[in-house]
């Protein structure tokens, strides 16, 4: 069928090491740390695109491609990744000289120890991947050495100064994102709908094996999942954005129908449903109104 379904931190250790850690214990979350692999050859170079049930942060050395949504994001030297469960990617090493380490947990790793998914590096709408100068990768290296040499410890409270030791991994991806240095005003009462209407909207992505269709299609869906006038949201989002709300959700839907044409094993017409559209002509022509070509020559393009 489409793209995969996420895969597990269990599934994780079966491709990487063909063995499970005896410490997966849902109940208190896991974490672990790994080296990157240097290269081999004959050895695959590419992390297959899907989405995993976990979050990952990498620090890499060595040019790479990074595909994620419709984005192509392209590292010349080295890189800090933020990878969570909301966004598939797949990873192409193009060095056969390169290091790297990373660290994987699960949302559990962080249950009542500060709300790190409202940071931007693991929002859908966020930066995911920071380019670093060499000073920079210095600093980040640092900082993981100091997570390796906990995790090896035998302190008690080892975990509780990793989980801190994490949380200035996110402040310093922060910190080189512009728009963080400038003061944003406090939100107005559209801006806040707006915010909301995104977030509804993103929960509708991806589409995979576990989640094969959008619920919510028009600008009245939202507007009744918010428990709002759709004429409300529609000037909330306008004035916000510029935009109708039907096109957010047009734009929106164009993303997702070039990510599973691009990346799925789904035919045109399993997209069409799955993206809301009643008959495959109808997004057949939809596509080919917004991109100039049709689904099947985008794919084979």
């Amino acid at each position: 069928m489409a793209t995969k379904s996420p895969e597990s931190i269990e599934d994780f250790y079966r491709r990487k090491f063909d063995w499970l850690p005896d410490d997966i214990r849902k109940e208190i979350g896991h974490f672990n740390l790994f080296r990157l692999e240097p290269y081999v050859e004959g050895k695959p170079t590419k992390i297959p695109y899907r989405r995993r049930d976990f979050y990952k942060i990498m620090l890499v050395k060595g040019s790479s491609k990074v595909h994620f949504a419709d984005q192509v994001v392209e590292i010349k030297k080295q890189a800090l990744s933020f990878s969570n469960p909301h966004i598939p990617y797949k990873w192409e090493h193009l060095d056969t000289i390169r290091e790297g380490i990373y660290c994987i947990f699960d949302t559990q790793f962080f249950h009542q120890f500060g709300q790190f998914q409202q940071y931007e590096v693991f929002q859908p709408n966020g930066q995911h991947i920071f380019e670093l100068t060499d000073a920079q990768s210095a600093q980040v290296s640092a900082i993981y050495e100091r997570i390796v040499t906990e995790f090896a410890s035998n302190y008690k409270y080892k975990f509780d100064l990793i989980r801190n030791i994490i949380f200035e991994l996110l402040h310093f991806a922060l910190k080189l994102e512009t728009s963080t240095v400038k003061n944003r005003p406090p939100q107005d009462a559209s801006q806040r709908i707006a915010t909301l209407f995104f977030e509804l909207l993103e929960r509708q992505f991806p589409l995979d094996e576990n989640h094969s269709e959008i619920h919510l299609r028009s600008p009245s869906d939202y507007a009744h999942q918010l428990n709002i006038h759709v004429n409300h949201l529609n000037r909330a989002i306008k004035k916000t954005i510029g935009k109708t709300t039907s096109q957010v959700i047009a734009e929106r839907i164009l993303q997702e129908a070039k990510i599973l044409l691009r990346q799925s094993t789904w035919n045109v017409s399993e997209i069409a449903y799955g993206l809301g559209f009643t008959e495959p002509t109808h997004f057949s022509n939809f596509f080919k109104k917004h991109e100039q070509v049709n689904p099947t020559r985008f794919r084979n393009g």
